[in-house]
């Protein structure tokens, strides 16, 4: 989530109807759980904090909310606290994800606004439509590039397995962070060739495609499929949650003060119609307003063995040995030891 020099704006909308009030952070470069601009903020988070400022009754009464615009940094940069949230220029920072690890030891996390939907991903680069790191590479002597500021983090790098050979990753990948917070400094590093892959949420190139709000460069995620490609996706090791409305500072009280309004706020029909508008209906908790319907999973949700498919897609399956040689796989020496170290049967083609 990246540092911005820019005179942070702060946006009213509601007239205060009691005694407390909580500024509630965002940026708006990440559609669509937060986007807009400084008149206007919109998104699943800020939707939900005005339907919470609406209700007069129960744990919300009493309670203002006030849309602030800040940088991401603010809040958390560097595997550390933001300043803005550690000296209380704001209570709380939205639509952070509550990861394990060490986000824990500085903030306390609310109640989650929608349900464990931010699995991590590994990209690669492709040459010719072959992937330079594979699905069943350990990653030994590998450099991986994390997104600073970002879930899922370096430490949750540690957390999550590799879904083709269902192990962790080798101790000997080399996890970096660039100086720059945020997806396009990582995604620059990637494509720069100064690391072989890139650790990062498993949906988030499909988010930064063109057009954008002019927040990040999209021409940088030109070429999903084609230029490179998820090898993992499905990670869930380093979640401790889902995305939540509340971060706060560790031992504060705001997380568990607005919990309970949340929860509240999350039976109404505004919650189901906010979820409709923004295409989370099958990711938000469902109330007594959601209909009993099912959606296909997306393929960044599903772990790399359960896809099926091309690198094309921009969602490479596990390689695998083939029947036949008429539709075959390529595979790295390495990767063909991986697999027969594993007693799977690896035919090889002429």
């Amino acid at each position: 989530m990246a540092k911005w020099a820019f005179a942070a704006a702060m946006l009213r909308f509601s007239v205060v109807k009691g005694e407390e009030t909580f500024k509630m952070a965002v940026f708006n470069d990440w559609p669509p759980y937060a986007f807009g601009n400084a008149t206007y903020l919109e998104g699943l988070v800020p939707d939900v904090v005005r339907g919470m400022d609406k209700l007069e009754t129960g744990t919300c009464a009493g309670k203002t909310f006030e849309l602030v615009l800040k940088p991401w940094s603010e809040c958390w940069t560097n595997n550390t606290i933001g300043e803005g949230l550690k000296n209380g220029d704001f209570q709380a920072c939205m639509a952070y994800t509550h990861t394990k690890g060490i986000r824990n030891d500085f903030c306390d996390f609310g109640h989650p606004i929608i349900d464990n939907n931010s699995p991590a991903g590994l990209l690669t680069l492709l040459d010719n439509g072959k992937p330079r790191v594979t699905g069943l590479d350990d990653l030994k002597g590998k450099t991986i590039v994390d997104v600073g500021g970002w879930a899922p983090g370096p430490d949750g790098f540690r957390l999550v397995k590799n879904h083709c050979t269902g192990q962790s990753y080798h101790l000997n990948a080399t996890v970096i962070t660039p100086s720059e917070d945020g997806n396009d400094a990582a995604m620059r590093v990637l494509r720069d060739g100064g690391a072989d892959a890139m650790f990062v949420y498993a949906d988030q190139a499909s988010m930064y495609q063109c057009p954008d709000n002019g927040e990040r460069d999209c021409n940088l995620w030109t070429g999903l499929g084609t230029d490179y490609a998820y090898v993992q996706t499905g990670q869930t090791g380093y979640l401790a949650n889902g995305t939540t409305l509340v971060m706060a500072k560790k031992g504060s009280g705001v997380a568990a003060e607005l919990n309970l309004c949340l929860v509240e706020f999350m039976q109404t029909r505004d919650y189901f119609d906010i979820c409709e508008k923004h295409d989370f209906t099958s990711d938000c908790f469902p109330n007594s307003h959601f209909p009993n319907a099912d959606s296909a999973p997306a393929s960044w949700t599903k772990p790399t063995s359960e896809l099926t498919g091309e690198c094309s897609s921009g969602y490479c399956p596990c390689p695998h040995e083939q029947a036949s040689c008429q539709k075959s796989v390529w595979i790295s020496v390495d990767d063909v030891r991986r697999l027969e170290a594993a007693g799977r049967n690896v035919k090889k083609c002429a």
